[in-house]
């Protein structure tokens, strides 16, 4: 049997054809990662090119609200630019950063918690103090402090040309400790089994063992906390931007089109706010309901046959 056929006959695709919210949640995912992917050919225009804003443009409504108009469906932000098309490089900023940032906190994590679980001892008690330090420090010190460090070492003008992947290390230092913590635990079930010591037995290294034949069967877990990461990942770009310490207002990610139309909510430009916002709700609930589908599927004791 093939691996193409045992997926079709796997209890994991069984359960996905049975759940609606599961489907509905995998196809605007897949929609919200196409358009994000597509933003440089599908967007009306570039809002990182300077010759294509107007600053006359500013601030104009939706096409549906009066002075409006058919060209910027969505209307136009403070700067003039098509709130479509800041939108769609928005979420794709937004999505670079959260999908790198999952990345460097899951490699940290899985490092850390499969060398902890499966040498344990004094190994074990020096990484674990090490992500309980780490969880006593909330992101935004981590963001302010990496930030400083950052502005000294390269200035305050690379700032801008940087702020992608200084936002990826900030998230991602900040919340490596949960990955570490999940493998460590399914590292410490595994190492005691028969196939491990059976590979010790004919004379396998530390590290093959560790990577080959533990790794693998600890997994599990880390598919459901990346679904869950990838989202908090978002969600903390959005909150470091608007609070001036993400991306800069003049490069659309969700966070800083928030933070750039929120103080012309009450002048009547509520557009500028609004639409990000529920573009950044809508890419977020899918990601949770997606983890809360997979954590259940994966999750032998919730199981039901």
């Amino acid at each position: 049997m093939t691996k193409l056929q045992k997926f079709k006959e796997s209890y994991f695709l069984y359960s996905f054809k049975r759940d609606k919210v599961a489907i509905g949640s995998f196809l605007i995912l897949v929609t919200l990662l196409m358009l994000a992917i597509t933003a440089p050919w599908i967007a009306p225009m570039n809002p990182y090119d300077a010759e294509n804003i107007d600053i006359m443009n500013s601030e104009i409504p939706p096409m549906w609200s009066e002075g409006g108009e058919s060209v910027y469906p969505l209307g136009t932000d403070n700067m003039g630019r098509d709130m479509f098309s800041t939108m769609l490089y928005g979420l794709r900023t937004s999505m670079i950063i959260a999908g790198g940032a999952v990345l460097l906190q899951a490699t940290l994590g899985i490092l850390v918690g499969l060398t902890a679980g499966y040498f344990g001892g004094r190994t074990d008690a020096f990484l674990m103090r090490m992500a309980d330090i780490q969880f006593s420090f909330p992101y935004l010190m981590v963001a302010i402090f990496i930030g400083a460090i950052f502005q000294v070492v390269f200035g305050i003008g690379s700032y801008e040309r940087l702020a992608v992947p200084l936002l990826i290390v900030i998230i991602g230092l900040a919340e490596w400790p949960m990955y570490a913590r999940t493998i460590r635990a399914s590292v410490i079930g595994e190492v005691n089994k028969e196939y491990v010591e059976a590979a010790r037995v004919i004379g396998l290294s530390r590290p093959t063992i560790m990577i080959r034949h533990v790794l693998p069967n600890s997994l599990t877990s880390v598919m459901v906390i990346s679904t869950i990461q990838v989202a908090n990942a978002v969600m903390s770009e959005a909150a470091l931007s608007y609070l001036g310490l993400g991306m800069p207002v003049t490069t659309p990610s969700l966070g800083s089109l928030i933070r750039s139309g929120f103080e012309f909510i009450f002048s009547g430009s509520w557009w500028i706010t609004v639409f990000p916002g529920i573009w950044l709700i809508l890419f977020v609930l899918v990601i949770n309901l997606l983890g809360d589908w997979l954590r259940d599927v994966l999750n032998p004791k919730l199981y039901k046959g």
